[in-house]
């Protein structure tokens, strides 16, 4: 799947952003009541489990422990550490490496039907998808937050995803 071999390198340079941030750094945000870098980290490993596993089917079932870590509509999200955010980014990347791996251009063409198991809302919001839609989704999605997580770190003095602003 050449099409998604750079998401590699930003996954690393995004792991890389993160892992050297203090508890005070992944608090910052954009705005009061906005999420927090830390948040939108989690909110990017939480994504990857919900569409990967939950609609295609691949990765290991422990990973879905990382979908409570999204604050989508949560009026208390967990907080979690600098550490287990990177060890986050990691596990739930192997699963999409790995995922990626296995399929073959034909198959960004296959239809997956919403699952079963999302409310009659959210049924009715995301309907069916194609194989490539989802996969293009959840990186045009992390590239989105990494923009934000690099705006939030970037007018603080710190390093974003593509370095100093």
């Amino acid at each position: 799947m050449t099409c998604y071999k750079g998401w590699a390198t930003y996954q690393r340079m995004l792991t890389e952003v993160v892992e050297p941030l203090s508890t005070d750094q992944l608090d910052l945000s954009p705005a009061p009541g906005k999420w927090t870098v830390g948040q939108t980290i989690q909110h990017i490993v939480a994504n990857r489990v919900w569409w990967f596993q939950l609609w295609l089917g691949a990765g290991e079932p422990e990973l879905a422990s990382y979908l409570p870590w999204d604050p989508s509509g949560a009026t208390d999200p967990p907080k979690i550490s600098g550490a287990d955010l990177v060890d986050g980014l990691a596990a739930t990347w192997a699963m999409v490496e790995r995922a990626l791996a296995g399929w073959t251009p034909a198959d960004l063409a296959d239809t997956i039907p919403v699952p079963s198991t999302l409310s009659p809302e959210e049924q009715e919001i995301f309907g069916d998808a194609s194989r490539g839609w989802i996969i293009w989704h959840v990186l045009e999605h992390e590239i989105h937050h990494g923009g934000e997580v690099s705006l939030v770190l970037g007018v603080n003095g710190l390093p974003g995803v593509y370095g100093e602003f």
